[in-house]
């Protein structure tokens, strides 16, 4: 698969991950997000840059939707649940929150 972003081709891998992860910057976050039908707002960034933070900062990890949801009501400030994830990142928060954050896919099948 290919993406066209600002003239430059970048490859993707038939889940829709890029290829070469120093590609990603905030234009090809938005335009992997317009494939899903998502416009990113603030929260959606806040998870983005979570999620980039913790892969880039701490040893590749690669949060569950559970651990996503404590930390985003840590750094909102209120109580966050599942669903509020969901509403922001309705193709499974962890997944397609870490394609349009430029992260490899997850092989990780549930759990902790």
């Amino acid at each position: 698969m290919k993406l066209v972003v600002d003239g430059k081709e970048l490859e993707l891998t038939e889940t829709g991950f890029l290829v070469n992860l120093d590609e990603w910057n905030e234009a090809v976050a938005e335009a992997l997000a317009q494939q899903d039908g998502l416009e990113l707002q603030h929260r959606h960034w806040d998870v983005v840059n979570y999620l980039r933070d913790e892969y880039f900062n701490n040893h590749e990890n690669q949060p569950n939707t559970r651990t996503m949801v404590k930390a985003m009501g840590q750094l909102w400030g209120e109580k966050v649940d599942t669903k509020t994830l969901f509403d922001l990142f309705p193709g499974n928060p962890s997944k397609q929150a870490g394609r349009v954050a430029g992260l490899p896919e997850s092989r990780r099948k549930g759990g902790y």
